[in-house]
């Protein structure tokens, strides 16, 4: 697992299958982005099976191919998409093109899995609600910095179990490394990213509707602003907002690509969710100058104080829940309605936002 380059950053767990091999087939189109290793990990380790990958880059194809040995390289995506046994399709595309892979997935029968973030115009998102509504097929999104975290999915049944009360407020920090020269030229083109909040803020807007059980929000205020990349105009390295809740709670976060090479992992994410009877602190990827952990917790309530370290302890049940969603048209894993709202509000974040630098 790669934990000093976020790009590259793919969770492994242990395998924990929900369906017989072959029961549930996929594929994986488009490797623009890292973050496909983790969702075909998670998809594999739930009892997945992956027939084939397509990216007309081969060199993407050939890395791809050595991690998951057992997948057919197909010479088009029509041909995935074509397979009457690929029942979903994953993908990593340029932010950008993510949307129109969604389309011509659903198009052609399928559901799809996308990682974040799933839009970069919100004429994009009517496009996939609207095909969604009119195919009932899903367009799922990887919000990765909760389904592939143990300590975020430890927090969420702590939560529901009702370890701190009501949650009204969630603070989020989501650092990253900017490592600029492994990053493709996509990365820093406006058009094709979208903007740190739409990128990388749409992990944190997706935490706060999850933990604080909100249907909906209003972005009171953002900003973003390029601090120290000015060989980069087109990049945002620095982004926050605020926001208000339909059941009232409130949450503010900051994204940015100004984690020092010192920092043993690509960013020392954290998440802070208080309620009205306690409160939870994440520290997701690594202990500040501490040994090396990550997946800590940190509970207090009116019982006491705990610290947990959960890593390999919790699991990641999104990726089986999909699976099963998928083949019995149910919603366990993650609503539509909270995929596509996620999204909205980065965009509307992203529009708003205030340039400070």
């Amino acid at each position: 697992m790669q934990k000093r380059d976020g790009m590259n950053y793919a969770a492994e767990g242990r395998s924990a299958p929900v369906v017989g091999s072959g029961e549930f087939v996929f594929g994986a189109v488009a490797l623009d982005h890292g973050h496909i290793y983790g969702m075909c990990n998670g998809l594999t380790e739930a009892g997945a099976t992956l027939k084939w990958v397509y990216d007309p880059d081969p060199a993407k194809v050939e890395a791809f191919a050595k991690k998951f040995p057992r997948t057919r390289i197909a010479r088009s995506e029509r041909e995935v998409l074509e397979d009457g046994e690929v029942r979903l399709i994953a993908g990593a595309a340029v932010p950008s093109e993510r949307c129109a892979l969604g389309l011509r997935t659903m198009d052609h029968g399928k559901d799809y899995f996308t990682d974040k973030c799933p839009f970069t115009t919100l004429e994009q998102l009517g496009q996939a609600k609207a095909r969604a509504a009119q195919t009932k097929l899903k367009y799922m999104v990887y919000y990765s910095e909760r389904l592939h975290v143990e300590c975020a999915v430890h927090a969420g049944t702590l939560i529901e179990q009702g370890a701190i009360g009501r949650v009204v407020q969630t603070i989020g920090m989501g650092p990253h490394r900017l490592s600029a020269a492994s990053r493709p030229a996509w990365f820093f083109e406006r058009d094709k990213y979208g903007g740190i909040l739409c990128d990388i803020g749409s992990h944190q807007i997706e935490q706060f509707l999850h933990y604080t059980g909100a249907n909906d929000a209003t972005v009171q205020h953002s900003k973003v602003g390029n601090y120290n990349s000015p060989e980069y105009p087109e990049l945002e390295d620095f982004g926050d907002a605020t926001l208000v809740a339909d059941n009232g709670a409130t949450g503010y976060f900051r994204v940015d690509w100004l984690t020092p090479n010192g920092v043993r992992a690509f960013g020392d994410g954290r998440t802070f969710i208080l309620g009205t009877e306690g409160f939870i602190e994440l520290r997701k990827y690594t202990e500040l100058a501490r040994k090396d952990e990550r997946n800590v917790l940190y509970l207090a309530n009116h019982e006491g104080e705990q610290r947990m370290n959960l890593s390999g302890k919790v699991g990641y049940p999104f990726f089986g829940k999909l699976i099963l969603d998928c083949l019995n048209r149910t919603e366990e894993a993650m609503t539509q309605a909270h995929a596509f709202k996620a999204g909205e509000l980065c965009l509307i974040a992203q529009q708003q936002a205030v340039r400070v630098a």
